[in-house]
């Protein structure tokens, strides 16, 4: 079972390692494709986050269980704009 809590705390995690990875870019520390690779995971990994979150508010807000929530895959997840 994930909370709202620990995907929030999940969020928050990724987003200080998107930080600390673009300050060490900008050092000189990571190169420009190892930067760009995980940066788009980290992209990925924060629209999953997001996405359950919705799903979990949506499932509240209808008077369902917001634990029957279930993480969608990646290509789910970056397919809506599509």
């Amino acid at each position: 079972m994930t909370d709202d809590n620990t995907i929030f705390s999940k969020i928050d995690a990724l987003v200080a390692e998107e930080h600390e990875l673009r300050a060490k870019h900008a050092a000189g520390s990571v190169a420009d494709d190892d930067e760009r690779a995980r940066l788009r995971a980290l992209e990925v990994e924060l629209d999953q986050c997001w996405d359950l979150l919705r799903q979990r508010r949506a499932k509240r807000e209808f008077g369902e269980d917001p634990d029957a929530a279930e993480p969608r895959s990646a290509d789910t997840v970056e397919g809506y704009l599509n």
